[in-house]
């Protein structure tokens, strides 16, 4: 299945779109819903994603400049806007932004399969190449362990250096792999999924950051690359079974309370 992010600010657009249409006979699956870009640009960061459907006014952040943004992370994203008019300046900045479809309010069902069989089958031959290449990799005599465990040292390395902002995008680039191909490689030889290993080194390096009492828990929170402390505490503590200040607590022996979140 496909990975789609629906973005709109309207909830009953959002859940009409979600709950009305079924994605998995076409080979999609909802894997959030943000009500702005800003919310959806964060989550697209940090989690894989293959489609966007973007509504094109939104508060906080437009699906124009979400689509902009998009583009400058060099996220090959399938990218689909929504809006209730077809105003050829909105047109034209999808082009401009790499957006080949445009849906007009109200969704009509016929349009919303058709341009979405569209873009399974351009997904689908996207993923075949790498699927290909790896398929005459087996057939052919391993390559030496040596030259596969300098890449995976080339990524950990790079991973360790850009924590805060690493994607699965810009650690595939250090590997010279497609992003789907690079997560069963780095799976395959580390045991250990890429975002699994993203989290341990962020937590990590927080463990280590708690130790200066001078920095509050949001100040961490920014440094390892969590933007809301409140997600940053909620992973700490899924990794370490202690809250951030407990940790704290823990290491220096001081009597800090839980307000430094």
């Amino acid at each position: 299945m496909y990975k789609l992010l629906i973005v709109d600010d309207e909830e009953e657009v959002r859940r009409g779109i979600s709950d009305y249409f079924p994605w998995h006979e076409i080979g999609f699956e909802i894997v959030h819903q943000a009500d702005n870009g800003k919310a959806a640009l964060e989550y697209i960061v940090n989690h894989p994603v293959d489609a966007v459907l973007c509504d094109v006014q939104m508060p906080i952040m437009t699906g124009i400049a979400l689509a902009e943004n998009i583009r400058a992370l060099n996220r090959q994203l399938k990218v689909v806007f929504l809006s209730a008019y077809r105003q050829f300046e909105y047109a034209q900045k999808a082009l401009e932004f790499g957006v080949k479809n445009y849906i007009v309010k109200p969704v009509k069902y016929t349009e919303l399969v058709h341009v979405f069989n569209q873009i399974k089958e351009e997904l689908d031959k996207e993923y075949a190449k790498p699927a290909l290449e790896l398929q005459a990799s087996i057939q052919k005599p391993p390559e030496p362990i040596s030259h596969h465990d300098k890449i995976i040292l080339v990524v950990k390395r790079y991973i360790q250096d850009h924590y805060k902002d690493v994607t699965l995008e810009s650690a595939a680039g250090q590997a010279h792999m497609n992003p789907h191909y690079f997560s069963k490689f780095f799976k395959g030889k580390t045991g250990q999924n890429f975002y699994d290993y993203v989290i341990e080194v962020r937590m990590k390096k927080a463990a280590e950051l708690l130790e200066d009492i001078n920095l509050k828990t949001y100040d961490v929170s920014e440094q390892v690359g969590y933007t809301n402390p409140k997600n940053f505490s909620r992973v700490f503590r899924s990794y370490y079974n202690l809250t951030p200040t407990q940790y704290r607590n823990k290491q220096s022996g001081l009597d800090l309370s839980e307000h430094d979140l």
